[in-house]
């Protein structure tokens, strides 16, 4: 398979639109044209990691947390992440990375977080904003089913649990074409008003060129009349962390040994016991402390992150019970997600006589260690 088959699969799971505006993600390493002999999955790229990739094969490594997240002006060698950058290219090793766009994901790192401790009914903590469109545009009445059918298939007109949501009303519209136009209805230099159909639908923004190709594919009129429009709504399925709730209430001490065994973490770091049972839970896959107070707001009667720092545990306020369970821990089973995303989308993917070309890497790079 070439990359670019690849990256569309990988932006299927992940839209880069998704992604917070501070990230690196996408395609950091390679060229989209090349062939791909095997894909390893990882948390993070290092220089193992490439080495492992070089072992088993494999020239693309598909990674969480981006190895080049802010600029370089020199690729020398002298620390990690030159290191691992310098190898994958003499190697001719791609390097992918997902990061915040799968955290937005609803079917992402915290949601995978909740399913692997048992948390039903989840949903976004913070909902992601500015990131709903609208389109309205006209057409006659005969073009209004395909057009709107068109739209829909390429992502419009999804609300929340809905598909193929929109919103139509009559109306007269005007127009008189110029010596080189060529209108659909009436004659040149000929004032024609006729009946037209508005169509409006939202959608998120990252399929704004996908919308707008199929509106003038499927359109029959020579001029398109479009507006876009941004909304302010909130996107209740797109967003960082989540909250969902146990079948049963736990103790504060029953909820932390479950938490410390369903993510293997060397330790949990938590703010005085409130007394309170634990039923209700936030999370937020990686560094997570700046969401304190949006899990409060929320009901949460715990509230699990990585990276929180002395004083933000007073935060807590006793109203509920914040841990940190470690910024790897937090994510970890997101690497076992991509692998087997790509294994059903890729399914006749196995050079290089490998059994299956989509390998999890065998590396730990959690660079914290307990004693």
């Amino acid at each position: 398979m070439k990359l670019s088959d690849i990256l569309s699969i990988l932006e299927e799971m992940a839209p880069l639109g998704y992604a917070e505006d501070f990230d690196n993600v996408g395609l950091l390493v390679g060229n989209p044209n090349q062939e791909i002999d095997g894909v390893l999955v990882c948390h993070d790229a290092l220089e193992s990691v490439i080495d492992e990739a070089i072992s088993k094969k494999c020239n693309l490594v598909v990674c969480f947390h981006p190895i080049l997240f802010s600029g370089i002006k020199k690729i020398t060698g002298k620390n990690y992440v030159e290191r691992a950058i310098l190898k994958a290219i003499k190697n001719d090793i791609a390097i992918y990375a997902v990061h915040t766009a799968l955290d937005n994901h609803q079917k992402g790192v915290n949601k995978i977080f909740c399913d692997v401790l048992g948390l039903k009914h989840s949903k976004v903590l913070i909902p992601k904003e500015n990131y709903i469109q609208k389109l309205v545009t006209y057409t006659i009445p005969e073009n209004v089913e395909k057009l709107r059918n068109a739209l829909f298939d390429a992502g419009a007109g999804t609300i929340g649990n809905y598909e193929d949501c929109s919103f139509s009303s009559k109306g007269i519209g005007t127009y008189m074409g110029n010596e080189n136009s060529n209108p659909q209805i009436g004659e040149r230099f000929e004032f024609v008003e006729n009946e037209e159909i508005k169509i409006e639908m939202t959608f998120e923004k990252h399929l704004q060129g996908k919308i707008l190709k199929a509106l003038f594919k499927n359109h029959v009129y020579e001029e398109v009349a479009y507006e876009i429009y941004q909304l302010e709504n909130k996107h209740q399925n797109i967003g960082l962390g989540r909250v969902g709730e146990f079948e049963n209430p736990l103790s504060e001490t029953e909820f932390l040994q479950l938490v410390k065994e369903k993510l293997q973490c060397g330790g949990i770091r938590h703010s005085a016991f409130t007394g309170k049972s634990i039923k209700k839970v936030a999370v937020l896959g990686g560094s997570g402390s700046f969401a304190i107070k949006n899990a409060i707001a929320s009901g949460a009667d715990a509230y699990l992150t990585a990276d929180i720092k002395y004083h933000q545990f007073y935060e807590a306020e006793n109203q509920l019970l914040l841990a940190d369970i470690g910024h790897f821990e937090s994510e970890r089973f997101t690497k076992n997600y991509i692998v087997d995303f790509l294994k059903e989308k890729i399914t006749n993917f196995a050079p290089n006589s490998l059994q299956c070309g989509i390998i999890l890497s065998e590396e730990n790079t959690n660079p914290v260690k307990y004693f």
